[in-house]
């Protein structure tokens, strides 16, 4: 991992970026993350329901980890019915938790309610892409332990070509402070009511410019 201490948070996401493959080959290559991966590719595709997952602790880590949930790892039961709700059930758990990160997981397992064994884990490309999305997570966590500022630019670049509305920000910590700070809203407005932020955003932000690249990073260098 490249050392960020002592630099200013520009001058740090700039070695970020002039370092990023690099560091994400060290991930891979490195003994821990050897290990995880390949045990995640050897095993997952023998499981069929979500207790299945649970009763592999290393398979659970790997996919907690891969979506930034190490810190409900150990709740295994709320986990549990949130890999078993359904998602179209606005009644089901998933669905009233605010964090999309659940929502996120839910979706993706792809497990049924009825826990049937109909989910995506047997999937090649779905497990391509589950390793990429932990070794991204990997990445962008060393990076944010080391400074917070980086880790949030790091967080928007990853989610800006699927923000569509507000809520998209609203719903993430990290998204939330990236586009008050970006727009200059004071941190009280926190304490209105979502819907009231979430007006507030939409009066002073052109969705339109978080498809073009360039306007991007200058959202980025603004809120550096």
């Amino acid at each position: 991992m490249i050392s960020l201490q002592g630099l200013t948070s520009l001058t740090g996401l700039a070695l970020v970026d002039a370092t990023r493959d690099r560091q994400i080959q060290t991930i891979q290559d490195s003994a821990q993350g050897k290990r995880e991966i390949s045990s995640f590719r050897e095993r997952i595709g023998d499981i069929e329901t979500v207790d299945q997952l649970m009763e592999d602790h290393e398979l659970y880590v790997f996919v907690m980890k891969a979506y930034d949930l190490e810190d409900q790892i150990f709740g295994k039961a709320l986990m549990a019915k949130v890999l078993k709700g359904d998602s179209e059930d606005p009644a089901a758990l998933v669905n009233r938790l605010t964090d999309q990160r659940f929502r996120d997981l839910n979706r993706d397992m792809g497990f049924l309610p009825d826990d049937a064994g109909n989910n995506n884990t047997f999937k090649t490309e779905w497990q391509d892409q589950m390793v990429e999305r932990f070794i991204d997570r990997q990445f962008i966590n060393s990076q944010a332990d080391q400074n917070e500022t980086i880790g949030t630019v790091l967080e928007f670049r990853k989610n800006a070509a699927s923000i569509t509305e507000p809520f998209d920000f609203l719903k993430n910590a990290d998204l939330s402070d990236f586009i008050r700070t970006t727009l200059g809203i004071p941190s009280w407005k926190e304490v209105l009511d979502v819907d009231r932020q979430a007006a507030l955003i939409e009066r002073k932000f052109d969705f339109d410019k978080l498809q073009d690249p360039d306007e991007i990073e200058k959202m980025i260098l603004k809120y550096v």
